[in-house]
């Protein structure tokens, strides 16, 4: 087992310059440098846990061990290069790609400026190795992986894209030599690639009709074929889904990206979904998803069914690696996501949930969105909102400008007239709660007043508008709400308001169908669990 033992020579290590983002002067530190013993020892036993497939060994190399030399030794400077790497490891062609992968992923995450555009090349064709590998076998290779390490592994290329995507829309201050090469090379980094590289994990695994069978209660091995029962590219291809889910969300196809998830109940648990940060990643996108196809009800249940895991979780997530800093990201925007849903659609949640949206800075946006403040609706989408991106990049001879703020405009603008039209549903929500009968005529005074500081307004168009939002208040508070089924896009109409309405000769009649809190199961599920706890600690030896 990799141990202290390999720790030795740590006091003699010779630092060497840091990436400076001078090809020249990186190449003179790189000769300059040479490799700590330790680095080699750890490399060479590195190779060996892969060629023997150790995977208990090969997890903790992978989550305790390269974290922590990449901590001590390339904190801030990449990794040796993979030229230097061979001749340690015997030039071995599987294990050498699963390095580049994480040299890659590393200059990505941690060094200053990130990856130059020959970097961002050499990771594609890199995986363009890997993947070819994987694939093309007549037979399943004689690999076995961490399922952590397989999910980061396709998080990172869809990532990888999404950034190549961005830096490729951003066409001011390159220079003419990389807008050269960037049109010569327009097949690198292309969407129709990754979406053929996810696509074809997910057909070589036989995935999707493994979740069918597994979703029935029948046996997944049974139509997983060959390579389906492989636990590699079983893997590949549930996350390869998840993959699928967010490149479809970051292009604006929310339909499809639900509909990729067939046979996958996000909210419930199955021996597939066992990586916290591919839950957490797939609820993210799937809540988000919903928001926007103004499915409220079940982006609210998606984002508050994750939020209680992560709040039941959370010791998980104390570590300072990049995925976990991710991870902490992105439950934040959750609870910005799931803000805007309760003002646009209140509801019941959980109790725990609610003191959190209470106690921090939510309190506050929710109170200005509920009074009608747009620019809080915006600043609050803009934060939680995926970094969108458009499938088709503007041409090298545009006038230079950055065209990647362009889509998120444009999604961030669909959001906003969605919100425009419900602008005065929370004010009506608040005076039809204080009657059980109101009259239209005093509804359009008090919605008049206020709304007209100049105090001059006509009743009979007051009262002709007034219909019209209340019109737009039933029909926005009907939506489809997923009840049961294979697919997410299934679902019946529900209304999801706490009251309902109806009009009878300019009589409006107001119904609370607020359902009380059941505090009784509250207190039950406190007792049970202190029982639990106690149970076990009168079984604990001291």
């Amino acid at each position: 087992m990799y141990n202290e033992e390999y720790e030795q020579g740590y006091n003699d290590y010779d630092d060497y310059g840091v990436h400076t983002g001078d090809p020249n002067l990186d190449e003179f530190n790189r000769q300059q440098y040479k490799i700590p013993e330790t680095v080699r020892n750890f490399l060479v036993y590195f190779r060996n846990n892969v060629n023997e497939g150790l995977i208990f060994e090969l997890q903790s190399l992978y989550e305790h061990s390269w974290p922590k030399l990449t901590e001590d030794y390339f904190e801030k400077r990449p990794w040796p290069d993979h030229n230097e790497v061979k001749p340690i490891v015997d030039d071995d062609p599987v294990f050498m790609i699963l390095y580049k992968e994480l040299y890659f992923r590393h200059i990505y995450a941690r060094i200053q400026g990130g990856p130059n555009l020959e970097q961002r090349f050499g990771s594609f064709y890199n995986y363009c190795d890997l993947f070819n590998y994987i694939l093309s076998a007549e037979v399943p290779v004689p690999l076995e992986l961490p399922d952590i390490w397989l999910w980061e592994l396709i998080d990172e290329f869809v990532y990888q894209f999404q950034s190549f995507s961005q830096y490729r829309a951003r066409l001011q201050k390159k220079t003419a030599a990389e807008l050269d090469t960037l049109n010569s090379n327009n097949k690198v980094w292309n969407v129709l690639c990754v979406l053929n590289v996810l696509h074809s994990l997910v057909d070589k695994s036989n995935i999707k009709q493994q979740l069918e069978v597994y979703a029935s209660g029948g046996d997944p091995d049974s139509v997983a074929g060959e390579f389906g029962r492989h636990s590699l590219y079983k893997m590949l291809g549930y996350f390869s889904l998840v993959g699928l889910l967010r490149l479809h969300s970051l292009l604006g196809d929310y339909y499809q990206a639900i509909k990729v998830l067939e046979n996958i109940e996000v909210h419930k648990k199955s021996q597939y979904a066992h990586i916290p940060a591919c839950q957490i990643s797939t609820s993210y996108y799937v809540g988000f998803a919903y928001m926007m196809m103004r499915r409220y009800s079940d982006a609210i249940r998606t984002f508050s069914s994750i939020l209680l895991y992560i709040q039941r979780t959370k010791q998980l997530f104390a570590s300072k690696t990049y995925q976990h800093d991710q991870i902490n990201k992105q439950t934040d925007q959750m609870y910005h996501l799931l803000a805007i849903c309760l003002v646009l659609h209140p509801q019941c949640i959980d109790e725990s949930i609610q003191q959190t949206l209470r106690e921090k800075s939510y309190h506050e946006k929710m109170y200005k969105m509920q009074i009608g403040d747009l620019q809080e609706f915006e600043n609050s989408f803009v934060y939680a909102c995926p970094k969108f991106l458009s499938p088709y990049p503007p041409p090298t001879n545009s006038i230079p400008d950055d065209y990647s703020k362009e889509v998120i405009q444009h999604q961030t603008q669909v959001f906003m007239d969605e919100v425009q039209q419900q602008r005065m549903l929370p004010t009506i929500r608040s005076y039809l709660k204080l009657y059980t009968t109101l009259p239209l005529s005093k509804l359009a005074t008090f919605m008049a007043q206020n709304n007209r500081n100049d105090g001059q307004w006509d009743l009979d168009k007051e009262t002709q508008t007034l219909l019209i939002h209340l019109l737009c208040f039933k029909h926005k508070m009907k939506n489809v709400v997923w009840s049961k089924g294979a697919s997410g896009l299934e679902g019946k109409f529900q209304s999801g308001s706490e009251l309902d309405f109806y009009i009878d000769n300019d009589m409006i009649h107001i119904a609370d169908t607020k359902v009380a809190h059941r505090y009784g199961d509250f207190f039950i599920r406190k007792i049970l669990k202190f029982e639990d706890i106690n149970r076990k600690l009168h079984h604990l030896r001291l």
